[in-house]
């Protein structure tokens, strides 16, 4: 059972009330397919790093992992991968060691194709949900994840 896991002393009534079904939701999660949507062209860790150059602004390697809070070298790998398909392209900044990547067209062409689909998807989810559940998940979601980032520690 997933509480097993936790310390006895910092267990609460919660704790075992809600673990094991958090648990049971989070590996329904998991089992699917990280990133894929029908209709996309994107693999998950391509579109991931469109995502976060979509703002507009480049980033260096060690932005990347900060901000998608991985180890520099999962970065490299994925960087190289989208540069070799075209995705991303790396450039030379005057005065300044690093070269930072940016999306090239047909990336940022193909990241905002993706988008549209996965958007669309996502709609269709919280339609099936209704207004109110949808809602109340996306609040839970919010506290859920800021909860974690307050208490768990970043790489």
């Amino acid at each position: 059972m997933y509480d097993a896991h936790v310390p006895a002393r910092t267990r609460t009534a919660v704790d075992v009330t809600l673990l094991p079904e958090l648990a049971d939701e989070l590996m329904r999660i998991g089992r699917r397919r990280p990133g894929f949507v029908a209709g996309t062209e994107l693999d998950a860790s391509a579109y991931k790093l469109l995502w976060i150059l979509s703002d507009g602004r480049a980033r260096t390697l060690k932005e990347l992992a900060d901000e998608l809070d991985l180890e520099l070298s999962t970065i490299n790998r994925q960087v190289n991968s989208a540069v070799r398909a075209g995705l991303l392209e790396r450039f030379a900044v005057p005065d300044h060691p690093s070269r930072p990547v940016r999306p090239t067209p047909e990336g940022a062409r193909l990241y905002e194709q993706d988008s549209s689909v996965r958007a669309a998807h996502l709609s269709t989810i919280l339609d099936e949900m209704g207004p109110a559940a949808a809602q109340e998940f996306i609040r839970g979601l919010r506290a859920y994840n800021d909860a974690y980032d307050r208490t768990v520690p970043r790489k």
